[in-house]
């Protein structure tokens, strides 16, 4: 069967049926009509081509089309499309758990899987409140997370974020919380009076994505780990977004020397081509879940868990980022953007923050606008409509400009990100 050529009037059919994510369809413009996409590169159904500066939100790690993520898909569509984890398993499955786990910080043996990140943080909130539950510390209702943080839209996961500003019409049915700054004395502070009662501690490591790239230390996750053991807390590492060298790093808790008690991934585990997700669990809270009662299962799952297509996927996409060192591509794709940028913003007032951490650069924009701040701020439409005029497909968080690129991204693709986000600062 032929496929049916593209049509002109894609935004319009979609205005009349579809709800997009994180959009006022009252205020913003028609959604980009994309075509296909190759490499570091998205096509428009006018012909137009545009850079992925943001990886599709996060997830394209080697870049758009990889043949050898595609192939993986086709062969394994082929042999086994897909059957319930529940009572069954499957060689992708088991493959890519024997593959990955070696991989991991320390002490992570067991891996859950599920469909995208804001399940595995869910699934690991679940197994670290029942598992204090399972040792006896029943009391331990109360979850701890970092000021400005954000873990997914499903409801605990909307909990440990931030509510300001995607979750305030929520509060009043999501569970106690704790929010803390990044800081060792912080955190020390309020385990001293909550400590008892606690029974985890979530972290995006090193980076806090939606909060607007922020960055904090190796040396206060370090005492992060030692504050939870101290207290009795698990520690949940989300490294849904910094997975698989978006740090530098293969993972941010190695970046940092820790080991956390669970961590959550996604995103880049399929290389960004399927939704898959997977929750790394340490022997001793898997453990909690042993006995002779059925009672004493976990009782979580999906439809699609282990999925063996996204998990030949996975496998692939693996392999893939450890034979081409793709975290230490990242690496160098942000040292020479912020490299960039640095030279072209040095004493410029409407840019401040310069930072950046593996393939992540990002600047704040100093406007004297009197528009909301952060995430609602009025200049986010305008600023993401200046980077497509300048072939960039940038997404500003609020006043924060950032460009996270798939590790394919050329040395001209890469010139172009860097000529897009300074418009952005005349722009704004």
């Amino acid at each position: 069967m032929s496929r049916p050529a593209p049509s002109g009037d894609l935004a319009a059919r979609d205005a009349r049926l579809l709800w997009h994510p994180y959009t006022q369809h009252g205020l913003e413009p028609a959604p980009l009509a994309v075509r296909a996409a190759k490499g570091a590169e998205l096509v428009l159904d006018d012909g137009r081509r545009l850079v992925d500066a943001i990886s599709s939100w996060w997830t394209c790690l080697h870049g758009h089309g990889r043949p050898e993520l595609i192939e993986a898909m086709a062969s394994q569509a082929r042999q086994l499309d897909h059957v319930l984890f529940a009572g069954a398993t499957h060689e992708p499955a088991v493959a890519l758990a024997e593959r990955l786990q070696p991989l991991l910080p320390a002490g992570l043996t067991r891996l859950f899987y599920s469909d995208d990140g804001s399940t595995a943080v869910e699934i690991a909130l679940k197994l670290a409140y029942q598992a204090q539950e399972r040792r006896g510390e029943g009391q331990r209702r109360l979850f701890v997370a970092l000021e400005g943080g954000y873990h997914g839209d499903t409801f605990g996961a909307m909990a440990v974020g931030d509510p300001d500003p995607f979750f305030l019409p929520f509060r009043e049915l999501l569970f106690d919380v704790r929010r803390v700054a990044p800081t060792a004395e912080a955190l020390a502070a309020l385990l001293e009076q909550e400590g008892q009662r606690a029974a985890a501690l979530i972290v995006e490591p090193l980076i806090q994505g939606a909060a607007g790239m922020r960055l904090h230390s190796a040396e206060f996750l370090r005492a992060a780990r030692a504050l939870c053991d101290r207290h009795g807390l698990f520690l949940i590492a989300d490294e849904v977004m910094t997975g698989f060298g978006r740090s530098g790093e293969l993972f941010a808790c190695g970046r940092a020397g820790i080991a956390p008690d669970l961590m959550t991934l996604a995103k880049g585990l399929t290389g960004g081509l399927l939704p898959l997700a997977a929750t790394a669990a340490s022997e001793a809270i898997y453990a909690a879940f042993l006995g002779r009662q059925r009672s004493r299962a976990f009782f979580h799952g999906h439809s699609f868990t282990a999925h063996p297509i996204g998990c030949a996927v996975a496998l692939r996409s693996l392999e893939l980022c450890l034979a081409e060192r793709v975290p230490a591509r990242l690496e160098a794709l942000g040292q020479r953007l912020h490299a960039r940028l640095a030279s072209a913003l040095e004493g410029d007032p409407r840019a401040r923050g310069l930072r950046q951490l593996g393939g992540m650069v990002a600047f704040d924009l100093c406007a004297e606008r009197g528009d909301v701040q952060g995430y609602l701020s009025e200049l986010s439409p305008r600023l993401r409509q200046v980077a497509i005029d300048h072939g960039v497909l940038l997404r500003p968080l609020g006043q924060v400009v950032y460009a996270l690129p798939p590790a394919c991204t050329d040395p001209d693709q890469l010139e172009l990100i860097a000529r897009a986000m300074l418009a952005l600062v005349d722009a704004a």
